[in-house]
């Protein structure tokens, strides 16, 4: 999955966000509406790595999809 792929069906995804970040509340990750940029910067956030560390999660996650 793409990162434009990845907005098209966040409804579906989102679930799968929450289960892999937990810490990221339910009206965050509405917000985030499939954008990756802020999924990394709430991931960089909550659990306190570097940028490059959240980019490479979110990407792996990405990846996986």
């Amino acid at each position: 999955m793409n990162k434009d792929q990845l907005q098209g069906s966040w409804k579906m995804v989102s679930g799968k966000v929450k289960e892999k970040w937990g810490e990221i509340t339910d009206d965050e990750i509405d917000q985030i509406e499939g954008k990756v940029e802020q999924l990394e910067g709430l991931v960089q956030q909550r659990y306190g790595c570097s940028k490059e560390e959240a980019k490479k999660e979110v990407n792996e996650f990405i990846d996986s999809l």
